[in-house]
């Protein structure tokens, strides 16, 4: 997956209203309001960080996570 297709996946699970989309705080993100990273780039971020991580897996693995029940 190129890192388009990923970000246009999260984007889609943002606009799921059964999803649970938060932002997150983090202290190094100061160029976010209140440093917090979007969830889009959070998750981003990490894929980038974690080279070795398959993306599809790790999609199919956030959405189980951030569904509503």
């Amino acid at each position: 997956m190129t890192q388009e297709e990923i970000k246009i996946e999260l984007e889609a699970m943002t606009d799921d209203p059964t999803m649970i989309t938060t932002s997150f705080y983090s202290p190094a993100a100061t160029e976010w309001p209140d440093n917090r990273l979007p969830f889009v780039e959070y998750h981003l971020a990490h894929l980038s960080s974690h080279k070795l991580t398959n993306p599809r897996s790790y999609l199919s693995n956030l959405r189980l996570m951030i569904v509503r029940r």
